[in-house]
Order: structure tokens, then sequence, then C-alpha cells
């Protein structure tokens, strides 16, 4: 294969890697060319929300060609558009064939929630201390347990008594679903807006050989001793008067997905229905919990 790399400004990124695609490339992927240096920008702020540019003011566009003919192609046509002014060409080079599918997977170890409590990809093996084991691999849904808010909410089911009837609202993958199984609730609902989600949630479920439900939020019926949201601050806060209507007397529900300068927001939006408090933190994220 061979990469065809181009230097463009910010208001021509999306027209090139239009172009670009329309030229058969197999991928096309933008990157700050002032990374690493003084001049980078931070372009993306909250996960799940939308870069508020589509470029940087210098972007570098790399595009994979499977022969070096169709680079150079592309590279002629390119040039003699009016789009590409201000753009050039930075050069094609061939890039060395990897097994991309093993590459992949060297990327995802497995992940400690407890000491004894591990997320394992199914490529690898457990590790000898590992006393309970989710195996999930990375999919279509969020929750794989690398990020810092899935990792808290599963401390917190590791690490506390699990109600008999949980529900894991805006399940992803389901890993939080599958969890609080796994820690002996006898009855899961987990429930997302997604259709993808629910199907991944079905088939890890499946895997990991735990009993559960999953569907769309109407789904979501009754009263549970444990609400589970791991979702971001803005739904949450939307969420608030639904989740805490779905806790029993005496629940508990926990929170994710909350950055650390919104716990204020988060505590003064769920006040009317319960008191909330951070109860763990991890690289700006925190988890917030409350007893109903």
């Amino acid at each position: 294969m061979f990469e065809l790399r181009l230097m463009c400004p910010e208001d021509r990124v999306e027209s090139l890697s239009d172009a670009l695609d329309a030229l058969d490339a197999l991928s096309v992927s933008v990157e700050d060319a002032d990374a690493q240096t003084d001049a980078e920008q931070a372009l993306f702020g909250e996960p799940g929300m939308p870069p508020p540019k589509d470029g940087w003011q210098r972007s570098r566009v790399i595009a994979l060609f499977d022969k070096e003919e169709g680079a150079r192609e592309a590279a002629s046509l390119l040039q003699v558009q009016d789009f590409f002014e201000s753009c050039q060409v930075l050069g094609i080079q061939a890039v060395e064939d990897q097994d991309w599918v093993r590459l992949t997977q060297s990327q995802f170890a497995p992940v400690e929630i407890t000491s004894d409590f591990w997320i394992v990809p199914t490529w690898h093996e457990p590790p000898a201390q590992a006393r309970q084991v989710i195996r999930l691999d990375p999919g279509l849904a969020f929750g794989t347990g690398t990020h810092p808010t899935t990792r808290m909410c599963l401390r917190w089911i590791a690490t506390h008594p699990v109600a008999p009837r949980v529900l894991d609202y805006g399940c992803g993958s389901g890993i939080l679903a599958i969890g609080a199984a796994k820690y002996g609730a006898r009855e899961v609902i987990a429930v997302d807006i997604d259709d993808a989600a629910v199907q991944s949630t079905v088939l890890n479920a499946q895997a990991n050989h735990v009993q559960l439900v999953a569907g769309l939020p109407e789904r979501a019926v009754g009263n549970f001793g444990l609400v589970l949201a791991n979702i971001l601050a803005t739904p949450l806060k939307v969420l608030a008067p639904l989740l805490c209507a779905h806790v029993e007397p005496g629940g508990q529900l926990v929170l994710a997905g909350i950055l650390e300068r919104q716990a204020q927001e988060l505590t003064e939006a769920y006040a009317p229905y319960c008191r909330l408090g951070v109860s763990d933190a991890e690289d700006g994220w925190i988890l917030m919990t409350a007893t109903l």
C-alpha cells in the first residue's frame, strides 16, 4: 500500500477529504501538522461532542491507496483543482505491510478494575490473580473498560453489595450490566437508544454466560435497587427525574460520564430528588452516587 501525504488549511479539509474518497482512497485521516509543538491546537473537547471545526489551521491529510499509481494519479488530479489552492503535496511513500488485526489487538490488553477483577479481550489469557473476569472485545458500542468512567462504575460494583434488581441505563456494550450480573444481581435490565448497543449487549452477555434483558428505554419498567448510568453530564441532567424515579426507596444511584468541573451542576440538577456526592475520581472524571 502507498500513502499520499498532503498539507492544507482548515477550510480545505472537507473538500480535499471528499475528493480523495471519490478517487478511491482506502482511508483518509487528518492530523494537526503542528502537533507536539507550541502551535498545537486542542480541537476536541468533551467526549461524545462533535469537534468545533473540520480541521486544524495547518492540517496534514493522509490518504492510503492500494497501488502507487493510484496515489500518484490522485496527486496529479488534485493539484489542478481550484480547491487545491493553498494546499500542497508532501509526498508519496510505501507503507509496510502489517498484520492489522494483530496490531489492533495488541493495543487492547487486559484492564484491571480491582486486583482480582479484570476485563480481558478474548485473544488474551486472564491474569493469574483474576478471580472475576469479563470477556469483552472492542466493538461498535461504548464501554470496553479502558475509559475511566467505565472503570469507576465497575469498581463501585465490585466493592459494594449489588442489589437483586439492577438497571443499566445507556448500556453501550453492556459491560456494567454484565458486571452487575457477575456480582450477584438476579435481574438485570440493560437499555439504550441505539439498536447496535442493544445487540452488542446481548452478544456480550451470551459470551460471558450471564442472564439479562436488553432493549430500548421502554424496557425499563418499575423500581430497581441499583440504577447505573454512564452517559455524559448533559443527558444525565435531563434524565434526572426519570432515573431517580426508577430507584426504589433505599436504593443506589450511580452516575458517570461527568467531568470534575461539572460536579456542582449535576448536584443541583439532582437536588430535588436526592443528594449526590462524589465517590470516586480518575483522570479528570468523577463518579457520583446517592442513596434514595
